[in-house]
């Protein structure tokens, strides 16, 4: 797929011999005529490259790469800015926004192609590394990451999260009997199953150990009502399971199924590990009470503590269960399961 480029120029000739040249290299190109325009064209389809007039009415070129650079999404999107002011004071006022590159008018056409070049390839360096990071992290903490903004976020912080867990029903019994093969196509399944729709309800996944996944809610990047993300998308992962299920029973009789524990309180989070291998956890309470949680579910059944099913009276139904004898609690704790249609 040819590299996209955005031209950002309030001069219709400007627009014209960018796009012109650039189509003829090969790149596929669109184009804004103000500030407002290209925010808007980069917040529905962002492109691999922004090349950017300073002078434009309303919002200036300047503030334009400012609010790319404020936007987590877009702090690595590589912007080229075009003027025929000042080269020596303008690159000052470009760096201080952001700016990666400068080309001034009239442009050089060879200088063009080798800048644009040149940052195309940095761009694809950085969307690996992404891509790699996203392969351990959350999306949000991957990009912070990426951009060099993760720092703080992986800091030791206390915040109050949802954790859930999710837990195979029959797994042992399943590896006796099936081959090691089979076993691993079974984790792939549901880890796949898994991992999006936790996505899709912005959870981030601590870890998989085997048939079991923990995951939390609200960080490393805050969201409203992680109790409500979290039986969502337990209910959705239910839905996804049940022809997995089906299937393995069809194909050999084995008996699978998945439960789901979840608990809302405090915790300590941040990066463990050493350098060269590190993971992002958060260490309380509340990630026990969940996993005690997930163990006492049935299959198809998602258990809640009762902060929980509290934060989300008039959105779910629950039935208590009455205090369960957790392992590791001293004290029995109430559980509630959640009601499903």
């Amino acid at each position: 797929m040819a590299p996209r480029i955005l031209v950002v120029d309030d001069t219709p000739q400007n627009v014209k011999l960018f796009t012109d040249l650039l189509a003829a290299k090969g790149y596929a190109v669109t184009s804004a005529t103000n500030g407002e325009a290209a925010l808007a064209s980069i917040a529905a389809s962002p492109p691999d490259l922004v090349l950017l007039d300073v002078m434009m009415p309303g919002l200036s070129g300047y503030d334009v790469c400012r609010r790319i650079r404020e936007n987590p999404a877009t702090a690595l999107l590589p912007v080229v800015m075009a003027t025929s002011l000042d080269p020596q004071s303008e690159r000052v006022k470009g760096i201080e926004a952001g700016a990666d590159d400068f080309l001034s008018k009239p442009v050089n056409q060879a200088e063009l192609f080798a800048r644009v070049k040149s940052l195309l390839r940095i761009k694809s360096l950085q969307d690996e590394r992404l891509a790699r990071l996203k392969s351990f992290f959350s999306p949000q903490l991957a990009e912070a990451l990426a951009a060099g903004k993760g720092d703080e976020l992986l800091k030791t912080h206390r915040r109050e999260i949802t954790v859930e867990f999710f837990d195979l029903r029959g797994f042992t019994a399943f590896t006796d009997a099936a081959e090691p093969e089979e076993v691993m196509e079974l984790l792939h399944e549901f880890h796949a199953a898994l991992g999006r729709r936790v996505l899709e309800h912005e959870g981030t996944i601590e870890r998989f150990a085997g048939d079991a996944v923990m995951v939390f809610y609200n960080d490393p990047v805050p969201i409203e009502r992680p109790a409500e993300h979290a039986v969502r998308a337990a209910l959705s992962m239910m839905e996804a399971f049940a022809p997995i299920g089906a299937r393995w029973k069809k194909r050999g009789g084995f008996d699978i199924g998945l439960g789901a524990g979840i608990a809302q309180g405090y915790a300590t989070l941040g990066a463990i590990g050493f350098e060269g291998r590190w993971d992002y956890a958060a260490i309380g309470t509340v990630t026990n009470v969940a996993a005690r949680l997930c163990a006492e579910a049935k299959s198809g059944q998602i258990l809640v503590d009762r902060k929980t099913a509290a934060s989300l009276e008039g959105a779910f139904d629950f039935d208590a269960l009455g205090p369960l004898s957790l392992k590791g609690f001293a004290q029995p704790v109430p559980a509630f399961a959640l009601r499903r249609a």
